[in-house]
């Protein structure tokens, strides 16, 4: 895959973050909406795409590597954000809050950045539908899109 690729998949990436901490931050429809301890993994995975097609560019002996771990990254997010779709279809498997949250707001990660990594929000809450699928079925698709993507051009040469 071509440098240019790269770029567009890591800046693509990045920019599903800063969507999310603006629906975070400003809110929808009158909602705000608060992320979650899978929304948080989400980010993480949407964060290691970014970052692994970016030293994709950067570092070209690696390349490969670098692009495994990118599709590493986003098979991860693709199964966070699979459970959360399937917890919106099962919200009776919700127990409220998600111990997970006590866990991942532990990191100091976390206490630097509160406004990107801490989560407040429950995996099954029902919030305004964008363009007519919910968040996490949004984040579904996406993390499906990259994964393609870079599963398909992993065994490409260049």
């Amino acid at each position: 895959m071509r440098n240019g690729y790269y770029l567009l998949l890591s800046l693509l990436s990045l920019s599903l973050v800063v969507f999310a901490v603006i629906l975070q931050q400003v809110g929808y429809q009158g909602v705000s909406f608060l992320p979650c301890p899978l929304c948080i993994l989400q980010r993480v995975g949407y964060l290691g795409i970014a970052i692994f097609c970016f030293l994709a560019v950067g570092i070209a002996p690696l390349r490969k590597f670098f692009h495994g771990l990118a599709v590493l990254a986003a098979a991860y997010g693709l199964s966070i954000a699979a459970r959360q779709v399937w917890l919106l279809s099962h919200p009776e498997s919700s127990c409220g809050i998600d111990p997970l949250e006590t866990w991942i707001n532990q990191f100091q990660l976390v206490q630097n950045l509160p406004w990107l990594f801490k989560a407040d929000g429950l995996c099954s809450a029902k919030l305004p539908a964008i363009l007519g699928l919910q968040v996490p079925e949004w984040s579904l698709l996406w993390f499906a899109v990259f994964l393609l993507v870079l599963v398909l051009t992993f065994f490409r040469k260049p």
